[in-house]
């Protein structure tokens, strides 16, 4: 989950881009200007800004959301055309679309840029009971044993570890951990998952809920 900024006066599109965010599972804002946008970019996790505001100018507003702070931006322009690309990504974006767009380019492209700014926010370790998981190494330790895991199972435990008591959808799981592939079903989480509980040697580590997806759980050390 992402608590997302969609800046966008476009009440068509923008409520169209609001509902398909919101139905994969982000918490999501919506504002119609440049001045609503700044004053409010620095609650979310990432800015959806579409270049064409009523009262300032896109480029100048990314230029301030990138002064102020580290807030990961992605502009939207309807010019297919170089220049509006090459201002916004001297402006501070992370990333420019040229509408229309593929939703499933553009959240491919959000996790994208959440996974790396993300890596640089966050190095620290996650304890959970017996449970280590070291992202600077990426070595997973139930006790004193090191579990080997693969990449994927790596970000999967991860994502799970660093959201306790909550839960993980699927199609976040999917989002997140696989979102550079496109043919990913339910089944390849739920594999992982099976996979993961064998290694970890307790299947209490990660607890399935009923048609919803999956959280951290209290395993045992063997």
């Amino acid at each position: 989950m992402m608590r997302v900024l969609v800046v966008d006066c476009d009440d068509h599109t923008a409520e169209t881009l609001v509902r398909r965010l919101v139905r994969n599972g982000h918490r999501v804002s919506r504002v119609r200007s440049g001045r609503e946008a700044l004053h409010c970019f620095d609650r979310a996790d990432l800015v959806l800004l579409d270049l064409a505001l009523p009262d300032m100018d896109g480029i100048e507003v990314c230029g301030e959301i990138r002064a102020r702070g580290s807030t990961p931006v992605i502009t939207f322009t309807a010019k297919d055309t170089e220049l509006d690309r090459v201002l916004s990504l001297r402006a501070g974006a992370d990333d420019c679309l040229v509408k229309p767009f593929g939703y499933r380019e553009l959240t491919a492209r959000m996790h994208a840029i959440l996974r790396r700014t993300g890596a640089r926010r966050s190095t620290a370790a996650v304890a959970h009971g017996d449970l280590r998981i070291d992202p600077c190494s990426r070595q997973v330790r139930v006790g004193e044993r090191i579990v080997d895991v693969t990449r994927k199972e790596f970000d999967l435990l991860m994502l799970l570890a660093s959201r306790p008591e909550t839960i993980v959808s699927r199609g976040d799981l999917i989002a997140q951990v696989w979102s550079d592939e496109w043919s990913v079903s339910s089944r390849t989480v739920d594999a992982h998952v099976s996979a993961l509980r064998t290694k970890l040697g307790d299947s209490g580590w990660i607890v399935a809920v009923r048609g919803v997806g999956y959280r951290i759980g209290r395993g045992r050390a063997e």
